[in-house]
């Protein structure tokens, strides 16, 4: 028996493999690559920011598709696979110089969480944005649908009516929303805290404790607690929006550099002063205090 293909998918819903680009996205930056899942689980108009500019090449083909094609999104899964994200149509495309790209916010932001972008070394003055429209199209399966890639690997691209891309899975859960590590094996840089998954955010709401924060700058530390409402989900929600959280010596220091780690995890009905003593032991063991480290009392 035949295996089912991508293209019988696109058949059934209506939609032309001849007019349709499946992307296998896997970004070259480390950090952006890590956290790319999570956008499209949580935050899709970012994700779908970070595929509304291509290369050269690429913007060739998907302009003959303008108002009739579709983009058809997923992410590097596995070696050889592909998990799936969503059918964009290709409804038109404007060009951006490089002053407007990056004036726009998702790309300030995509930027922050280390995408290249449009940079200077590009020899164009122009780069095209289209806009991509989310369908319906097998919608249930955001997540979960796992397709076959065809090698090469570093082709990310394709032209759907010329390849096979066998579907290998549907999975019971959503491999974009990333299993949480052990509290222990939590480690974050700043521009992380803005996109956790939603799984990760409720943990954070109900575990109160100590947390870490090394700037990878110097060396130096900050021991902090965290307890009461939000737990550390607020706490680090705080860093996220101010990048110094109130605390006056980290203030004047770039929060880019910071790294989050949790210390210790204490029962969720500790009292604050219980809390507060255990942080000051963390404080006098890691040596944090000043001269030595970033906490002032």
């Amino acid at each position: 028996m035949n295996e089912l293909q991508i293209n019988d998918l696109l058949n059934k819903r209506g939609i032309d493999p001849g007019k349709v680009i499946v992307m296998r996205h896997r970004p070259f930056e480390r950090e952006l690559a890590k956290v790319l899942p999570w956008l499209a689980a949580d935050k899709p108009d970012l994700f779908n920011a970070y595929q509304q500019t291509q290369g050269e090449k690429l913007e060739r083909t998907m302009r003959t598709l303008e108002g009739a094609g579709h983009v058809a999104s997923f992410i590097g899964h596995e070696s050889g696979k592909a998990l799936f994200v969503g059918i964009y149509e290709i409804a038109a495309s404007r060009p951006l110089s490089r002053e407007d790209y990056w004036k726009m916010p998702a790309f300030t932001e995509l930027k922050s969480l280390g995408m290249k972008g449009f940079t200077d070394d590009q020899d164009r003055e122009t780069i095209l944005w289209f806009d991509l429209n989310l369908t319906d199209a097998f919608a249930d399966w955001k997540g979960k649908l796992v397709i076959g890639w065809p090698p090469p690997e570093r082709s990310w691209w394709r032209r759907s009516h010329k390849n096979e891309m066998p579907i290998l899975a549907v999975r019971e859960e959503s491999g974009l929303d990333a299993a949480m590590p052990e509290w222990n094996a939590i480690d974050l840089g700043w521009h992380e805290l803005a996109v956790l998954p939603s799984q990760w955010r409720a943990a954070l709401s109900h575990w109160r404790g100590i947390y870490l924060i090394f700037d990878e700058c110097d060396g130096k530390s900050y021991v902090g607690s965290a307890y009461g409402s939000g737990n550390l989900l607020s706490r680090w929600t705080e860093y996220a929006a101010s990048g110094h959280g109130g605390n006056r010596l980290l203030r004047n220091r770039d929060p880019k550099s910071f790294r989050f780690t949790i210390l210790q995890r204490v029962s969720p009905d500790m009292n604050a002063e219980d809390v507060i003593r255990l942080e000051s032991s963390w404080k006098d063991r890691l040596h944090t205090r000043v001269p030595f480290g970033l906490n002032d009392n």
